[in-house]
């Protein structure tokens, strides 16, 4: 298992937005770059560097999600019928520790694949400790008997910054079903995600 080492919020510094839409995040005080040089005036990007920074950005909000993850995942979308952008938005989205952070089980992506990894989770009631399994459409996921009382998932179902989108069906608190693959346009992301840049990257 990868950890992410780095605060998270460094992500939303270097890019210089609040990419998971979180009240506390630095760039709502300053939208410049980290480090000394991060108010310089910065030039015209290529599209090469638009195209790596829509990449990092979705990378970055899934999780901070390996290259070697992200990169089969847009591979299994490319073989895909439809628009690859589009799949791999569907793909991505699928993700159990996604599910369960759109569920409102827990409060950042991060602690939704911690809570997957110490096995709080359950897929169709059998406990799942994969963050990145696919869930398929109809699979039922809910929280252990540990994890209810969790003050971190309490926290969690209560902020109000988030709502519980469409294609994940709430059944009271600890349960949810994910019932169709979301398009583009229906994942309720805080920023704009170009997908199409990063097919555009993997396909150079």
């Amino acid at each position: 298992m990868s950890k992410r080492k780095s605060a998270k919020y460094k992500l939303d510094r270097r890019m210089g937005e609040n990419i998971w839409g979180r009240p506390n995040s630095p760039v709502n005080k300053r939208s410049y770059g980290p480090g000394q040089h991060g108010q310089r005036r910065k030039g015209k990007m290529s599209d090469f560097g638009l195209q790596l920074r829509a990449k990092q950005k979705l990378k970055g909000y899934y999780g901070d999600v390996t290259e070697k993850q992200f990169k089969a995942t847009y591979k299994d979308a490319s073989r895909m019928k439809g628009d690859t952008g589009q799949n791999l938005i569907g793909l991505l989205e699928q993700r159990l520790d996604m599910v369960v952070y759109r569920a409102k089980f827990a409060p950042t992506i991060f602690a939704a694949r911690q809570i997957v990894n110490h096995g709080h989770i359950r897929v169709n009631g059998v406990k799942c400790n994969i963050a990145s399994r696919r869930i398929a459409v109809g699979d039922v996921i809910s929280l252990g008997n540990k994890a209810k009382e969790m003050a971190l998932v309490i926290e969690a179902q209560g902020l109000p910054e988030r709502e519980i989108p469409d294609y994940v069906s709430a059944d009271g608190t600890d349960k949810v079903t994910f019932t169709r693959v979301p398009t583009l346009d229906e994942v309720p992301y805080p920023v704009t995600m170009e997908p199409n840049l990063v097919v555009e990257f993997y396909s150079r």
